[in-house]
């Protein structure tokens, strides 16, 4: 069978909308737009798959049944409390449960189309919600897509999944979903919790009794750039999950890593993103036989970054890698103005900026960033059988 890539789509996903909020649907318009009008979406082996909301009993893998009841209850009462709902992160909305569920849907329908071999890889740009707990709405997440993905895995046979999730919050709620599954290695790199949302994550977290080793968290320093985040991951990602063996890859993609995201404090560009997409394909070349299933996630510069860097996902997953160089067609740069008046429109595909490519070397005076490093394998490599000062580890 040709290489062929799954993306999931349908307008209906926008639906997920907490009005005045960072979680602004029009960045998921902005991306799927974008990518478009630059023929990502029209390459060979290139299927777009409309899904449907996942019904009760794929989500109830991952959170409770009376949890699932508030969330189609709280809409109709606006003094509704509990459960994580109504806060200034979580707002409730009309439809919020079949939004949710919609979004959950698409990622079943990419997990499904990988696994089942109807597609090579699968993105779902509009999901990624990694926050959402089993009874427990947070950070803008009400039902959690990716682990409900991962449970249908499993389901379906899986013995090994793989979630790398590369967000700048730590991925919490799919870690605490598998945290005593040694079928599912969670890796997450993401902003250190002294500083950042949701205060979890630290290297520490190991995986529970019986998972020892099944979750790997890289805690990286306020101001970490392209070259600090890079070295960290291919210090890190590539020799836990070669020593873990997936069979099947899932990514969290989260665009918030960027040094203009209005939450968050590590300094990524879009070409640095670029490059950990091209790395994540690389290991699910290496490692699944090419099976990746790719989400979106957080990133709140609606305009400026989100729809380039999920474009560059898009792209990576469907096929070559764009050239950062290229420019943003004219007719998305008024669509972009049209939605957000006043934003600043990119007008290419690049910050202008080549990742640099930085080794880990153990055994040197180390920087904040090399400190995280060790300190993550440290925690981590000897449950795998790695050793954490050896470089080719």
């Amino acid at each position: 069978m040709a290489e062929s890539t799954a993306v999931v789509w349908d307008k209906a996903l926008l639906s997920y909308d907490m009005g005045d909020h960072p979680m602004n649907p029009v960045r998921v318009e902005l991306t799927m737009a974008l990518a478009r009008e630059l023929g990502v979406l029209d390459r060979p082996g290139v299927r777009l798959v409309v899904p449907e909301p996942a019904d009760d009993a794929a989500l109830t893998r991952v959170h409770r049944a009376d949890y699932l009841q508030a969330v189609r209850l709280a809409p109709q009462d606006p003094f509704f409390r509990g459960w994580g709902l109504n806060t200034e992160d979580n707002p409730v909305f009309d439809g919020m449960h079949e939004a949710s569920a919609r979004i959950c849907g698409a990622t079943l329908a990419a997990a499904e189309a990988v696994w089942s071999g109807a597609a090579v890889r699968a993105v779902n740009v509009s999901g990624g919600l990694h926050h959402a707990m089993a009874a427990r709405a947070s950070g803008f997440c009400v039902y959690n897509d990716p682990a409900v993905a991962i449970a249908r895995l499993l389901d379906l046979g899986a013995e090994r999944v793989a979630y790398v999730d590369i967000d700048v919050h730590h991925g919490d709620g799919v870690q605490a979903a598998f945290y005593d599954d040694p079928r599912v290695l969670t890796v997450s790199l993401h902003e250190s919790p002294l500083t950042l949302f949701p205060g979890t994550g630290f290297p520490e977290e190991c995986g529970g009794a019986g998972a020892e080793g099944s979750s790997v968290n890289v805690a990286l320093p306020p101001g970490t750039g392209d070259g600090g985040w890079l070295r960290a991951f291919h210090a890190i990602v590539p020799s836990v999950l070669r020593a873990f063996s997936p069979q099947i890859l899932v990514t969290q993609c989260g665009a918030d890593a960027h040094r203009l995201d209005p939450l968050a404090d590590l300094r990524l560009s879009v070409d640095g993103q670029r490059a950990a997409y091209i790395a994540l394909r690389g290991l699910a070349d290496e490692l699944c036989g090419g099976r990746w299933v790719a989400t979106g996630g957080g990133g709140y510069a609606l305009v400026e970054v989100v729809p380039r860097a999920w474009t560059h996902l898009l792209a990576v997953a469907t096929g070559a890698p764009l050239d950062p160089g290229t420019q943003t067609p004219p007719a998305w740069r008024r669509l972009a103005a049209e939605r957000r008046p006043g934003t600043e429109i990119p007008t290419t595909l690049t910050d202008g900026i080549e990742p640099p490519v930085e080794r880990w070397e153990p055994g040197t005076a180390p920087d904040p960033v090399d400190k995280a490093i060790l300190a993550t394998r440290m925690a981590v490599f000897p449950l795998h059988g790695l050793d954490p000062h050896d470089a080719r580890d």
